[in-house]
């Protein structure tokens, strides 16, 4: 028996999320059929990040059991003529049996992307958030410094986060603009969820003007989520990259 870990790229405009659920076709299901019709079993791939629906990928990471003889670093070139082309493997190795995408130490990198103009782009539609008011960075960027080191992240993730830490490390947030595409980059040790999300929604809030950049402050003390701004839509979203210590 043999792990294979596979760094997975992904359109998810046609998934309903990386997780396997029953009412629409998701990320993980497709690769589970992929490796079926390569090695002839059954098995579930465990991924590291399970994505929202519509967020997409760059480098999401997984792993799976085999006992097939592919050498590893062939299973991306055999399993991309199985899969559709919304979906590719970027990378395939061997790791030891007992390794675990999700149990190991990593840092995880997230872009959000803004298309900020006053007429929306329709090929951006599924990979920008369209916002046609003007937006000030530098009071963005100033808020997101706040966001930068340990804090309780409890005010920006979803009510129905159900893990009992909600504190995370902030490494770094930058914000850039080039033309009307503003690109929001964050990098932590693991995100709650809908974390980067509510993050974005909370700094487009502060570039409109309805906070002060130091509002920022005041949201991480509260422990709320209320206090917090809207959650920004997925499509903006993708997972850039996973390193594991």
């Amino acid at each position: 028996m043999r792990r294979i870990k596979l760094t997975v790229a992904y359109d998810g405009t046609n998934y309903c999320g990386w997780q396997i659920q029953p009412n629409g076709i998701t990320v993980e299901e497709i690769l589970n059929k992929a490796i079926k019709k390569l090695t002839g079993e059954e098995t579930a791939v465990i991924g590291a990040s399970r994505t929202d629906s519509g967020v997409h990928a760059l480098g999401n990471v997984a792993v799976f059991d085999t006992e097939s003889t592919i050498p590893p670093e062939r299973m991306s070139y055999a399993l991309n003529q199985r899969l559709p082309e919304d979906i590719a493997i970027v990378k395939s190795e061997e790791v030891p049996l007992d390794w675990h995408p999700r149990y190991c130490n990593c840092r995880k990198t997230y872009e959000y992307h803004i298309l900020n103009t006053k007429i929306p782009v329709p090929m951006k539609r599924y990979t920008n958030y369209f916002v046609s008011y003007d937006l000030n960075l530098a009071h963005m960027k100033e808020a997101a410094s706040y966001l930068v080191g340990t804090h309780d992240f409890v005010s920006f993730c979803n009510v129905r986060t159900d893990v009992e830490d909600t504190v995370r490390t902030i490494y770094s947030l930058d914000i850039e603009k080039q033309g009307d595409e503003i690109t929001i980059r964050i990098r932590g040790n693991g995100f709650l969820y809908n974390m980067v999300r509510i993050i974005v929604g909370t700094l487009i809030r502060v570039g409109r003007g309805f906070y002060e950049p130091k509002k920022i402050k005041e949201i991480l003390q509260a422990k709320n989520r209320t206090a917090a701004g809207v959650t920004a839509p997925p499509q903006g979203l993708m997972l850039v990259e996973i390193e594991y210590k």
